[in-house]
């Protein structure tokens, strides 16, 4: 089994080593949120649109599929832990803690009415997210925007000896299509296994088969592995 796709465009924030970062870049990255809204975006949410907003042009609206493993989970375990010294949790604050929270956040901002998936992609990593956007491109959409993000895990949730979590958190956005210039991709599912670990662990591992001259990267799964493979 595989699956053709190209790679129209793709970006990461943090940029790479050597690139822009700073709060200037970031705020003229986020100038079409509205204020009240930006307000509303975490650490996190803002790498994400800082990642995704390079990917698309004003006034285009595509199907998305966001993948993460663990979502904001430092909103939940704040909140957590108010409840735990016996303060009061808003619905605001609930209502963004929860998985599909940014992707929500994303379609306001975007004013984008186009289907949206979010995906917690556990053991098959990035691959999830990729079935998916492949998927809707068999649908008969022309692209699809995805979006794989993740933070450090808080230190009261033990990810050791599981690959549960990344070093420092991480945003890679790409927008895919069956035609359009790019870089052409096979997917494909094989028989060997291993453990590459989750999604965390494997966007720095894309980001550098992307941005780098390795023709194939296979991640490993304990049931089977996936390989990327450039055209």
């Amino acid at each position: 089994m595989y699956q053709d796709f190209i790679v129209q465009k793709w970006s990461i924030w943090p940029p790479l080593e050597g690139q822009e970062s700073d709060s200037l870049a970031q705020n003229e990255l986020l100038s079409f949120v509205p204020k009240m809204l930006k307000r509303r975006l975490s650490p996190l949410a803002r790498i994400v649109f800082c990642a995704a907003s390079q990917c698309i042009e004003e006034g285009t609206y595509l199907p998305a599929v966001f993948s993460s493993t663990h979502g904001e989970l430092a909103k939940s375990f704040k909140m957590m832990e108010m409840i735990e010294q016996g303060e009061e949790i808003s619905p605001t604050a609930f209502s963004l803690s929860v998985h599909n929270s940014i992707a929500g956040l994303f379609a306001m901002a975007y004013k984008n009415k186009q289907q949206c998936v979010v995906v917690a992609p556990g053991e098959e990593g990035l691959a999830a997210a990729f079935i998916e956007a492949i998927g809707l491109l068999q649908e008969g959409v022309d692209d699809v925007l995805m979006v794989l993000y993740d933070e450090p895990l808080e230190a009261f949730y033990p990810s050791s000896p599981y690959k549960l979590s990344m070093a420092t958190s991480c945003a890679l956005a790409l927008r895919i299509g069956k035609k359009g210039f790019g870089t052409s991709l096979r997917l494909s599912m094989q028989s060997e296994v291993g453990d590459d670990g989750e999604q965390p662990l494997q966007v720095p591992l894309m980001i550098q088969f992307l941005a780098g001259k390795q023709e194939k990267l296979i991640l490993q799964t304990p049931r089977h592995s996936w390989c990327w493979e450039k055209r």
